[in-house]
């Protein structure tokens, strides 16, 4: 099974950049992963439900109709980290190919990415910077999947 991670804009914060490439190599080693960056479309003055449209127009020209794609969404599903772990496993005994999970812009996801989806999914109740979504979900992707390997990393 393949991963792939589409994020909205560059990564700011050196701090930010520095641990999402730490945790995107180490997902590298368990499975094909690949993180992706789709441009800010920001131009000139836009409502930002506009913004959020061209952003999703932006993700569906590069997302396949084969793909099974989960966004993470603040009202999504929560999980564990042993729940995350499950979902991936049941995803790759599916013989998911590819799985896309996508962390919107700042004003969220269009009503054509919701139809699009298999799914949202929450990292929790609180609000996160979009920015700071990509450290934390690569990193429970990680978590999850030395979950299934078994290994030490996660410690409950």
């Amino acid at each position: 099974m393949k991963i792939t991670l589409f994020w909205i804009g560059k990564t700011d914060e050196p701090y930010l950049r520095q641990g999402t490439e730490l945790y995107e190599s180490r997902i590298g080693k368990y499975l094909d992963f690949q993180a992706i960056t789709i441009p800010d479309v920001r131009k000139g003055q836009m409502t930002p439900a506009r913004q959020s449209e061209l952003e999703a127009t932006a993700l569906l020209e590069k997302i396949s109709p084969k793909d099974d794609i989960f966004l993470l969404d603040e009202r999504g599903e929560m999980f564990s980290s042993t729940e995350m772990a499950r979902f991936l496993e049941k995803k790759m005994l599916e013989s998911t190919r590819n799985l896309v999970f996508v962390i919107g812009g700042p004003y969220g996801f269009h009503d054509k990415l919701y139809q699009r989806a298999q799914g949202t999914i929450s990292l929790s109740r609180m609000t996160f910077s979009h920015q700071m979504v990509r450290l934390l979900f690569l990193e429970q992707l990680y978590r999850a999947l030395t979950i299934i390997r078994g290994e030490p990393y996660h410690h409950a």
